[in-house]
């Protein structure tokens, strides 16, 4: 959501971040920089001498610049697990005891190129694929599979990707500042490019790419159009050069009034033949510099954005546009379908899926319509948009958000794989049970062609990454389920937990369940039982009383709805009806609201105060419960960290710790404003299980102005 406060919070976010960071020429412990391929040692004897037996050479048969980056990388990371130098050979012949990567015969289907194979085979591991990206993906599956110090007996797997562009969609300004960042300021450092390359973009490269993620784009969806000019598309084609030697695509997002304020057309209409040829002149202008360019993010008519709607054109007429631009390239273009507009009497969770699904089948087979995983936008807890399964005849890619922009900066630990999940393997019913959200962004359900999960980053110039050491998990969560979305949760944190802190199984036990629960005990300190509480401001501030902005749902009291009454959005026929979007059997499972889980209860319907619910307390109570159990059980979230101590590095170690301190007192400040504000309708008590909060309600809103006046 594009906020007015933005360049009022940056220092103070920039601040925040480098309050925690580290100073790695002062530092001889893990600063977090390597991530997840930090090529530790092996200690466990057994396995070490293993692969040991197959460290004679590498044999590396394509000649390309990926290939050579998989050679690259095989060497660095044996050298480092096993402690021994192996040459890459281009002819591996008829030698044994060596890691061959071989390129097979390709393919006509590009996901199927991407593919890879792992297997003993000849008195070799074989890494085979029909591509030298497969290879790639294939190598950095080995390098993980031995840092998890697992046996080459249990090596043999195959793994293609179930979603075709796999991307991470950069909200980074020219200025160096990213908004809903983090982690410190842009890894893109704009102007020194293009005479000066970071050496961080190759290690952000090997990162994406040891994840399948196969694109990125550089700049924020609210973008310039300085983007589109020689100047930074000689800047963006440096970058490229980088990433593609790793298989990753760069992608740009683009004002789309720019045949205006960069062209000096009268007009952006996307119908006028002027605006149409300045568009393709400057596609092929990208192309000349950029020739594996990947394409366009757009976002068009939403939050005051310009767009073709400004001209009484549709969606379809401007994303058409742009990808008749594309037609004789390989690039795409992906439309955001994140619109809603001023409407004081609307229901935002309506507004996309009102302006999209009337134009399925009206976008230009290049198009790919990209969803957020909610209706509104990032929130803790959202059910699936209903769109996904509503628009049968146009590929719709997945968004997701990496960054934790209402999930607590990086101050909050939370676990986002479990919200990724929950999203894919909701059913939408259409045509029949299974057809999960999942299916229909892997194009299985409607047979789309062109498929795509996009997640907003959270990296940043932290010396880690992405500010909170936890985070990371994210990033990775995010590649992971983007190559498979069939893992699960809690394998993800296990393999980002032994890859990047600690291989002691106790130490890592402790650490994945405080890593499965944070997301819950998120939801319950912050917006238990379908609580939700976007507005136009800084995101994390508890606020629920906030009432004033430029128009209705740019304020709090607009979600939540808190009356004498009771709580909650009612969205059944008696109120907005959006649940008319959904299929019948969705429907059905949140229509009633004593039927409806507790997690989407507030949702869905208005609920009174003094209604039992289905744990034998009324609305009150439970919400009571749910806030006060919330804020304690981030202590328990410290009890879980202290218990892996001795296996952590003190680096990591103090810098999650003292993180965790932070999200205790920030938890309890959210239950306070809550609970206080929410008594100011329910007229009741706090239940004698829990202690009244230390404040009054006026101190409480007095100490949220401080913070919002940083």
């Amino acid at each position: 959501m594009k906020s007015k406060f933005l360049f009022v919070f940056i220092s103070f976010i920039l601040l925040n971040s480098a309050s925690f960071a580290t100073d790695p020429l002062s530092s001889d412990g893990d600063d977090g920089y390597k991530l997840w391929l930090k090529y530790e040692p092996l200690t466990d004897a057994s396995v070490k001498a293993e692969y040991l037996k197959y460290a004679a050479f590498i044999g590396l048969s394509g000649k390309g610049e990926i290939a050579q980056s998989a050679g690259q990388e095989l060497q660095k990371g044996l050298k480092s697990l096993l402690g021994k130098n192996v040459s890459v050979t281009n002819s591996s012949g008829n030698k044994t005891g060596g890691i061959v990567l071989k390129l097979e015969p390709a393919a006509a289907n590009n996901q199927q190129q991407e593919a890879y194979r792992i297997q003993l085979s000849a008195g070799n591991i074989v890494v085979s694929s029909e591509s030298e990206s497969g290879i790639l993906y294939g190598t950095f599956a080995l390098l993980r599979h031995i840092q998890m110090q697992r046996s080459v007996k249990s090596l043999s797997q195959t793994s293609s990707p179930k979603v075709r562009y796999r991307m991470l969609n950069h909200w980074d300004n020219p200025d160096g500042s990213i908004e809903r960042g983090y982690a410190g300021s842009s890894l893109w450092k704009w102007y020194e490019l293009p005479e000066c390359v970071d050496p961080r973009y190759e290690d952000y490269a090997r990162a994406n790419a040891s994840l399948g993620i196969n694109g990125t784009v550089l700049n924020n969806v609210n973008a310039s159009a300085r983007f589109m000019s020689q100047e930074y598309i000689l800047k963006v084609a440096a970058i490229a050069n980088v990433m593609r030697r790793y298989g990753i695509r760069t992608y740009l997002s683009v004002y789309f009034a720019a045949p205006k304020t960069l062209g000096g057309l009268s007009t952006s209409d996307p119908l006028d033949p002027k605006v149409r040829a300045w568009w393709a002149d400057k596609v092929a202008q990208i192309y000349k510099e950029i020739p594996d360019f990947g394409g366009f993010l757009v976002k068009a008519n939403s939050e005051g954005e310009p767009g073709p709607q400004d001209y009484g054109r549709t969606h379809a007429d401007g994303a058409n546009m742009l990808a008749e631009a594309f037609k004789p390239f390989e690039g795409i273009v992906i439309w955001r379908a994140f619109v809603y507009k001023a409407d004081p009497n609307a229901d935002r969770f309506k507004a996309a899926y009102e302006e999209f699904v009337p134009l399925d089948g009206k976008f230009d087979p290049k198009v790919i319509v990209q969803v957020k995983n909610g209706p509104i936008d990032f929130q803790p807890r959202e059910p699936f948009s209903p769109m996904f399964g509503n628009m049968p005849k146009t590929p719709l890619g997945m968004e997701f958000q990496i960054t934790q922009e209402y999930l607590g900066f990086a101050t909050h630990a939370v676990y986002e794989a479990p919200i990724f999940k929950e999203c894919l393997d909701s059913d939408t019913y259409v045509n029949g049970e299974g057809a999960t959200v999942a299916k229909v962004v892997d194009g299985s359900l409607h047979g789309y062609a062109r498929t795509l999960m996009a997640g907003v980053a959270n990296t940043g110039n932290a010396r880690n990454w992405t500010g909170h050491p936890l985070a990371q998990a994210n990033w990775y969560a995010f590649g992971r389920l983007s190559w498979d979305h069939q893992l699960s949760s809690e394998e993800i944190a296990r393999e980002w937990t032994e890859l990047t802190l600690t291989r002691n199984q106790k130490a890592c036990a402790h650490i994945v369940g405080l890593m499965l629960r944070s997301r819950e005990i998120y939801v319950d300190y912050n917006t238990p039982l379908g609580l939700s509480r976007p507005w136009m401001g800084v995101h994390f501030a508890p606020e629920p009383w906030q009432n004033k902005g430029s128009r209705p749902d740019w304020t709090a009291v607009y979600y939540h709805r808190a009356d004498s009454v009771g709580l909650g959005f009612d969205r059944t026929a008696t109120g907005s009806n959006a649940l008319a979007q959904y299929q019948p059997p969705v429907q059905a499972q949140w229509i009633d609201p004593d039927k409806t889980p507790l997690s989407y209860l507030l949702w869905f319907h208005h609920v009174g105060w003094d209604k039992k619910l289905s744990t034998g307390r009324t609305l009150w109570e439970e919400l009571c419960t749910r806030f006060y159990t919330g804020a304690d059980s981030v202590r328990w979230m410290q009890q879980q960290w202290e218990l892996a101590k001795s296996n952590l590095d003190p680096q990591v170690y103090t810098d999650v710790a003292q993180r965790l301190k932070v999200q205790h007192r920030e938890a309890v400040w959210w239950r306070d404003s809550w609970v206080l504000y929410l008594q100011t309708f329910a007229k009741k008590p706090i239940p004698t299980a829990f202690e009244p909060p230390k404040q009054t309600l006026e101190e409480v809103k007095q100490s949220v102005k401080v913070y919002l006046i940083r």
